[in-house]
């Protein structure tokens, strides 16, 4: 039970670092071959089979001229509730 925890934990840090990294290279634009948009990818490969069927429910919310996407919020939410159940 114990390496389960530990495994959500990772994960759920692995999320909040794909929020992260996803906003500092969308708005910092940074180039295609720079190493953090390299990072951003590889997270982005564990973290968006997960988010997809969220974001089928769920659609981008439109402000103005950009989507905000709630998904990450929703997965982190259940992510915390899983926690506290399993551990």
């Amino acid at each position: 039970m114990d390496l389960i925890c530990r495994l959500l934990l990772i994960y759920n840090f692995i999320v909040i670092l794909r929020i992260i990294l996803g906003m500092i290279a969308e708005f910092g634009r940074v180039p295609w071959g720079h190493p953090l948009r390299r990072i951003t990818d590889l997270l982005a490969k564990a973290v968006d089979p997960v988010l997809a069927p969220i974001r089928a429910v769920m659609p981008p919310v439109r402000t103005g001229g950009f989507a905000l996407d709630l998904s990450p919020i929703v997965l982190l939410i259940g992510l915390g509730i899983l926690l506290q159940i399993i551990c």
